[in-house]
């Protein structure tokens, strides 16, 4: 210690008292002194502050080469935003990672999903069996009435087709004609004659045989190859039952085991994480087979008052395009719309547009929030997104599972992160009135 330092030392504790406390060692060293370890500072850079009880204490202050060592000279903001920068591209990357090898086993990723799906749906009516009986049997009656229902609906379909076909195709010769008699001598500006739309008939059948010669060879290796997508098909809605099978019937076991396989430490995190996914997803799949139904049900209900006919082929396309988002339903509406227009006329085709459009309203202000509740809410600008980026990346399948992956991810989110409390809404700034000049 200098001799400035004494005399600095003795003027502070005259002034308190008389004297430095005997008590004052300066034996143990802040916290400054213990973290960074360098040579010793000149005296100049201690700084003596004296307290009300004239005690005095002295604190190291840090040299500029060690506080440029804590960032090496780097601002704050610039390391911390770049830090979020590389988990994102690292975020990015095992999102690619992910899709690529789903793309390789693209099989076994529908299989699991269907599983998936069939398994939320079924688990709640397994559940209810399980407590009269073996699970394994409440699981296998659960499958088998599932299947009877869906057996039913098929038959009811093809039979309903069948006994239609030959008044059908009269209807919509009939239906047909008057159109062309409409464009021929309607209101509109311009108009199409029958013989036009005959040559225009003619030469896209001319241009489709000559393809057909062209490209023979072609398209028998692609009649091979759909043989061999069909084959596919099966297998994947065998392997698709299989692990439904044990999902049911032993999802729970096969959970704990894979816990059981974590660190300790890391069991509860999982857990949570995994719950609130499922939670949505099942959640997702229960509310959007339930939507599906309704909607197939109205769809039925309108097209027999009206009187289209294959009203009941329609009403299960309509419900098979509800579990594709914001586009399925109202296509296989369009569908229906046309079906009216070829067999019953123009009236009949708008009174089906028009209920399209009040089904549409209902299921998407009634229906969903009744059904789904809390467990999916998902803005309408995300989940547009998210359709247009499964469409893109996985066609038809990228646009089914795409929201229900977004909100699965976003629910594990949620529940290992904790939201600070939201901002409250600050008024409006009031403009300042500008000096006159």
């Amino acid at each position: 210690m200098g001799d400035r330092s004494r005399r600095l030392l003795g003027q502070v504790g005259r002034r308190a008292g008389g004297g430095v406390p005997r008590r004052f060692r300066p034996t143990r060293p802040s916290a400054v002194d213990q973290v960074v370890l360098q040579p010793e500072v000149p005296p100049a850079r201690r700084a003596v502050r004296p307290t009300a009880a004239g005690r005095v204490t002295l604190r190291r202050l840090p040299d500029r080469s060690v506080r440029a060592e804590a960032g090496d000279g780097v601002p704050r903001w610039i390391r911390k935003y770049g830090l979020m920068a590389w988990l994102l591209i690292g975020m990015v990357i095992v999102v690619g990672m992910i899709v690529f090898a789903t793309s390789r086993i693209q099989a076994v990723f529908i299989a699991v999903f269907i599983a998936l799906v069939v398994t939320s749906v079924l688990d709640p009516v397994v559940t209810g069996l399980a407590r009269y009986m073996p699970r394994v049997l409440a699981t296998v009656l659960g499958l088998l009435g599932s299947f009877l229902v869906v057996a039913g609906l098929l038959t009811y379909v093809i039979t309903s087709v069948a006994g239609q076909w030959q008044s059908l195709a009269e209807r919509f010769g009939t239906g047909i004609n008057q159109i062309l008699t409409w464009l021929e001598t309607g209101p509109l500006p311009w108009h199409v004659t029958q013989a036009e739309i005959t040559n225009v008939i003619n030469e896209a059948v001319a241009q489709a045989t000559k393809y057909i010669q062209q490209n023979a060879g072609d398209l028998a290796g692609q009649v091979l190859s759909n043989a061999g997508a069909v084959a596919l098909v099966f297998t994947v809605l065998a392997l698709s039952l299989f692990v439904t099978i044990f999902f049911l019937a032993r999802g729970g076991q096969m959970w704990r085991w894979f816990l059981n396989q974590l660190p300790s430490k890391n069991r509860e995190r999982v857990h949570t994480a995994a719950s609130a996914g499922w939670y949505t997803f099942s959640g997702y799949a229960r509310g959007t087979m339930i939507v599906a139904f309704f909607d197939g049900i109205l769809a039925f209900i309108l097209l027999s008052v009206v009187g289209v006919p294959l009203a009941a082929p329609l009403a299960v396309l309509v419900f098979i395009g509800a579990f594709i988002p914001l586009i399925g339903a109202p296509l296989a509406m369009i569908v229906a719309a046309v079906v009216a227009l070829a067999a019953e006329g123009f009236v009949a085709a708008l009174i089906v547009t028009v209920g399209v459009a009040l089904i549409g309203q209902i299921e998407g202000h009634i229906l969903e929030p009744l059904v789904m509740g809390k467990q999916v809410s998902l803005h309408p600008v995300v989940v547009a997104l998210g359709v247009a980026a499964g469409t893109f990346l996985g066609g038809l399948l990228g646009a089914i599972i795409a929201i229900p992956l977004i909100a699965v991810v976003w629910a594990v989110y949620s529940a290992l992160h904790q939201t600070d409390p939201p901002m409250e809404e600050a008024p409006p700034p009031v403009p300042r009135r500008g000096r006159a000049g």
